[in-house]
């Protein structure tokens, strides 16, 4: 059975793999695969889907998808991760100062019955507030346009998710989410009495997330492939769009394992994933944290390429106060053109 069960685990893991690689990315031409190299932008649509909220993973640069995180986490990077959780209910709440005054409110939960002998359960939710905006429709006037009314356009991601360790090294998950953008609903024409005929702007849709975790069993090293929001095509107008569907492989590793160090007293943890995006060329995130006798934890990462997005740093507390453990993260990201990046966020588990 056991036997079994690690076929089928490596099975879905060579699947994903596969699903990342170039040639299953390429679009099928006439006479086989394309080689034309192709300019992938403004082709997906809920790009909030692929916001990185948790200020940890974010000032590693977003190298998630090997750590094995063993909390509710997990879900916003790979579900595989959540499968190896120590405590019994996870926690955790974040907040994301994006660009242009636009704020991410995020916040996941996990549940791990009998210690985790059926798994791991767990619940996320992301929700973006874009802020207010002024909403006009063309007018035969001097300016062209009229004011109409003010608008507040949001955005709403609630998932489930599950985890499962397979064996002592091999884990999966997999997370369904309902996925909700509003624009909100504007004038598009006069009616034969003269009103304003408005149209609602709002889609709504189901996606899915799987990955997979292999523990090596040489010291501390982890490999990991993950595929994030697999869904059907949508359309406001003329054109159809996809969610941002993203392909991951990662490694991860404490460094400090090839030495005598203590991991209590001292651990440099570092990771780095090979990403595959639907809308932007293919990059890597490269991120370390350092954490002092695992209680404060200094951190840095980078992603390449990127248009206007620079360097992460970060900085984190852990305490455990009795049977509760506390964590607090704050992550700055620099960006050239627009305003920088702070992300906030607090864990409590037991």
């Amino acid at each position: 059975m056991k036997t079994h069960v690690l076929r089928w685990g490596w099975g879905l893991f060579l699947i994903l793999f596969w699903m990342g690689s170039p040639a299953y990315a390429q679009p099928l031409g006439e006479g086989g695969f394309q080689q034309a190299k192709r300019e992938k932008r403004a082709q997906t649509g809920l790009k909030f889907l692929s916001m990185s909220l948790d200020p940890r993973l974010s000032a590693m640069g977003g190298a998630a998808t090997a750590q094995n995180l063993g909390n509710s986490l997990a879900l916003l990077y790979n579900p595989a991760t959540m499968a190896h959780m120590a405590d019994r209910l996870h926690l955790a709440v974040m907040q994301t100062q994006w660009i242009a005054d636009i704020r991410y409110n995020g916040g996941t939960l996990a549940f791990s019955p009998r210690g985790g002998i059926y798994g791991v359960w767990g619940v996320s939710v992301t929700a973006v507030d874009y802020g207010e905006f002024i909403g006009t429709i063309r007018a035969d006037n001097e300016s062209g346009y009229e004011d109409t009314f003010n608008f507040s356009p949001t955005a709403l991601a609630i998932g489930v998710g599950y985890a499962r360790a397979l064996t002592d090294r091999f884990a999966v998950g997999g997370q369904v989410k309902y996925v909700n953008q509003d624009l909100g609903s504007f004038p598009v024409a006069f009616g034969d009495g003269g009103d304003l005929v408005h149209k609602d702007y709002r889609k709504s849709t189901v996606a899915f997330d799987f990955g997979v975790i292999y523990q090596t069993g040489f010291r501390s090293l982890t490999f990991a492939v993950s595929a994030r929001n697999f869904s059907r095509e949508l359309k406001y107008e003329r054109e159809n769009f996809e969610p941002p569907l993203t392909f991951r492989i990662g490694v991860a590793m404490n460094l400090l394992d090839l030495t005598n160090q203590d991991p209590n007293m001292h651990r440099l943890l570092v990771a780095v994933d090979a990403e595959r995006p639907r809308d932007f060329d293919e990059r890597l995130h490269i991120g370390a944290e350092y954490l002092l006798l695992n209680t404060l934890a200094l951190r840095a990462g980078y992603a390449y390429p990127s248009d206007v997005e620079g360097a992460s740093l970060g900085v984190g507390v852990r305490q455990r106060f009795g049977s509760v453990n506390f964590a607090f993260d704050y992550a700055y990201t620099v960006f050239e053109t627009f305003s920088n990046v702070n992300r906030l966020g607090i864990q409590i588990s037991f």
